[in-house]
């Protein structure tokens, strides 16, 4: 079986090619968590399999019959006036064609002053971005392992320039029932603009992530481990603010060791009675505490936390995460059974 998984994997992985990340493409919105749910477990979880239609988003693989009917919302602000949101449909056609899959991803960047070179005003601005996915799995047959797809057609607005794109996530899962194990591989955001902004053409934030999670025996708890940015060994850099001198005036910049770059690709998340009415989320996200932690100050970057009610057909969720000292987020998300 193993066997099997490793060798669907290998085919995801000799699809796509290396790129950078940190400012270099274009839709960056696109990673941006898609529920309260996920948020709270740290970003970017991709083993869940069950009722949650918002993690189809990441991960096609995990459109499943448990989803059929349910509609899920979600609401946050981001910072300043950035606000985003998301929404997510899943419905079976039936036991042979099984489940499609619709998302939505948005996001508002607020209002802008315009300004000449000399510094007058000309106006305000707005800037927005939206995709639209259509996702669908496909259990292979004879085994326990999933793939799906979700094929994004993306637009973005900023200012008076236009872009348009389209995108696709290919995405796998194992699922181990006896051990209550998922082992899920996703490859994200592999496309291309098709009308640039002005005339120059720029890359999709590709990534490829893995991860494993698995519901403790005799513990109502649910563990995953997240690897984000495989795609790219190197994703440190040197802080400045982190440099030191010596008494001649000569700096030497931080070195980031192989254990500190290691960990930034690393996502803690836990979920305390999974399944239930009522659970709590706690999630770590190493890159963004390393990244975001402040000098001689303790910051608590990098945490999250969260929690889900639910009543009768109605789920509520909640998260809440930790930046900075001056940035924070919270999520709000509400999921509807139309069964």
């Amino acid at each position: 079986m193993f066997k099997n998984l490793i060798f669907y994997f290998s085919l995801l992985f000799t699809t796509v090619s290396f790129s950078q990340i940190g400012g270099k493409y274009t839709y960056q919105f696109l990673n941006l968590v898609t529920s309260p749910r996920q948020a709270a477990l740290g970003g970017k979880i991709i083993t869940l399999y069950d009722y949650d239609v918002n993690q189809a988003i990441f991960n096609p693989a995990t459109i499943n019959r448990d989803m059929h009917n349910q509609l899920s919302v979600n609401y946050g602000n981001y910072y300043g006036e950035v606000t985003y949101g998301t929404a997510a449909y899943a419905y079976t056609w039936d036991r042979h064609v099984q489940t499609f899959h619709m998302g939505v991803n948005y996001v508002n960047y607020g209002t802008f002053e315009g300004r000449d070179e000399a510094g007058l005003l000309t106006g305000d601005f707005t800037g927005s971005e939206i995709a639209v996915s259509f996702g669908y799995a496909y259990n292979i047959p004879w085994t326990d392992i999933y793939i799906g797809a979700n094929l994004k057609m993306i637009s973005s607005t900023l200012e008076s320039y236009n872009s348009f794109g389209v995108a696709a996530d290919i995405g796998a899962i194992y699922i181990d029932d006896r051990n209550d194990i998922n082992i899920a591989l996703v490859i994200r955001n592999a496309g291309t603009q098709i009308t640039t902004y002005a005339g120059l053409q720029e890359p999709l934030p590709l990534e490829i992530l893995a991860g494993i999670s698995q519901e403790v025996e005799n513990v109502p708890i649910r563990w995953h481990i997240t690897l984000e940015n495989l795609q790219q060994w190197n994703i440190a850099f040197s802080n400045p603010n982190r440099a030191e001198s010596d008494l001649d005036g000569n700096t030497t910049q931080e070195k980031v060791s192989f254990v500190n770059n290691a960990l930034r690709h690393v996502i803690l998340g836990a979920e305390l009675f999974p399944g239930k009415s009522f659970n709590l989320r706690l999630g770590y996200n190493f890159r963004r505490a390393e990244e975001l932690r402040i000098e001689d100050k303790r910051s608590f970057s990098g945490i999250s936390a969260g929690v889900s009610v639910r009543f009768n057909k109605l789920r509520f969720d909640y998260s809440y995460s930790r930046y900075t000292l001056a940035a924070n987020t919270s999520l709000f998300g509400l999921m509807i059974n139309l069964q």
